[in-house]
């Protein structure tokens, strides 16, 4: 395993530049135009596929750095480009890790290629997994599988929201409640096959930002899936309920949710990098506009009041890169999160983007109001990191309980 480093290697600086000259290049000057349409920025994906970007090959690539410094260069990099584009590029990966986190090999050989498709006829997938009362509360998922021995299929009824590519997706991955009785460890994940009769998509959403990115309510309406579509299949699914029950028979079940968390809390810095990417590219807009933009007869970052916040960007911007950096190595480096690390490079990235844009906006002054300087797509975008993948509420809440070891609420 890799000692953990501050610096780079030089493999990881060429896979950056390229990342970085794509964002550059391709993603960055798209950005104003898809945030204005509010639609799926096909070409921009396309151009991705055509280059590798948008491939499992490359992810599974990152993901196994043995720095684990792959994931966030790559995310950072990507949504320095634009956060609404970067993020229809990388939704997919959401469903396909689910898959190749829990599906059997042929499970993973059929569907994986299905979510991607071709650089010709790129397709996306979508994880459905929160609903309109079961957001940050898991526990209260009402989307139900049913078993239907006769046919051998599974009948899945329910809601889901908040879905990056739901309804457009060629392959969606349904989280579901197969036994109510135990909680979340009831839960299982379901394929459910492009066409499938049952599923539709319900809401589209219409955002305060990353509007390039698709966002949709998924319905389910006796939607049958075939046996072979329930992840990792039905006989580890029987065998890990049973284990469940019998944990919650011994009075384990806590053991068992602290376990879940924890596999939530390794996934967190990979959402930091994404507002780190961000709020750098706030600041690099906001510094830039601060050394030519002339008042009173010179650059008004000779103005202490506007370079002290220039200074302090970049100070909370580099810290929070450090966070994340360090999570993702204990996280490939099997480093159990004593104190919620993983939580607390999201909360902090998160925060950090919100108010570095906001900075950046306030440095532009009234020009920084408008659509014509990106930083006002930029502060709209960065409010998603306080909210997706837990809130900053929640992010604290699981960093005060591991501190404290006190069932806080």
């Amino acid at each position: 395993m890799a000692e953990f480093t501050m610096e780079l290697n030089d493999d990881q600086k060429q896979v950056r530049d390229w990342i970085h000259g794509f964002a550059a290049d391709v993603i960055r000057p798209a950005a104003a135009e898809w945030d204005e349409r509010e639609e799926t920025p096909w070409p921009v994906i396309q151009e991705a596929a055509k280059v590798g970007i948008y491939s499992l090959d490359f992810y599974a690539q990152q993901f196994f750095d043995p720095t684990g410094l792959g994931i966030p260069m790559a995310m950072e990099e990507l949504f320095w480009g634009d956060a609404g584009i970067a993020l229809s590029i990388v939704g997919t990966g959401l469903a396909a890790i689910g898959v190749v986190a829990n599906g059997t090999e042929e499970q993973i050989g059929t569907w994986i290629p299905q979510m991607y498709g071709t650089p010709d006829d790129v397709k996306v997938a979508a994880f459905c997994s929160s609903e309109p009362d079961a957001g940050s509360d898991v526990g209260a998922m009402r989307t139900r599988a049913v078993y239907d021995q006769a046919k051998d299929e599974w009948v899945l009824n329910g809601t889901k929201t908040w879905a990056t590519n739901g309804g457009i997706a060629n392959v969606h991955i349904v989280v579901a409640v197969v036994d109510p009785e135990l909680g979340t460890k009831g839960h299982a994940s379901f394929i459910v096959p492009p066409g499938t009769p049952g599923l539709s998509q319900g809401q589209k959403f219409k955002k305060h930002g990353i509007r390039a990115s698709h966002t949709a309510e998924v319905v389910l309406e006796d939607c049958r899936v075939p046996g072979s579509c329930l992840l990792g299949g039905k006989g580890k699914l029987d065998e890990r309920l049973a284990r469940a029950r019998e944990r919650a028979a011994a009075g384990g079940g806590e053991r068992v949710k602290n376990a879940a968390m924890a596999t939530f809390e390794a996934s967190r810095p990979a959402v930091g990098a994404m507002a780190v990417g961000t709020a750098r590219a706030a600041y690099e807009v906001a510094l830039d506009y601060a050394k030519t933009r002339t008042q009173f007869g010179r650059p008004i970052i000779d103005n202490q009041g506007v370079a002290f916040q220039l200074a302090d960007m970049r100070t909370q911007i580099d810290a929070a890169r450090l966070l994340v950096w360090r999570a993702s190595w204990m996280a490939v480096a099997g480093r159990p999160f004593t104190s919620a690390e993983g939580s607390m490079s999201k909360l902090f990235a998160s925060e950090v983007a919100k108010k570095v844009t906001a900075q950046a906006v306030q440095i532009l002054g009234g020009n920084g109001f408008t659509r014509e300087y990106p930083v006002e797509r930029m502060h709209r975008d960065s409010a998603i990191y306080t909210i997706f993948e837990g809130t900053s509420e929640i992010q604290r809440l699981v960093i005060a309980r591991t501190i404290s070891g006190m069932p806080i609420r």
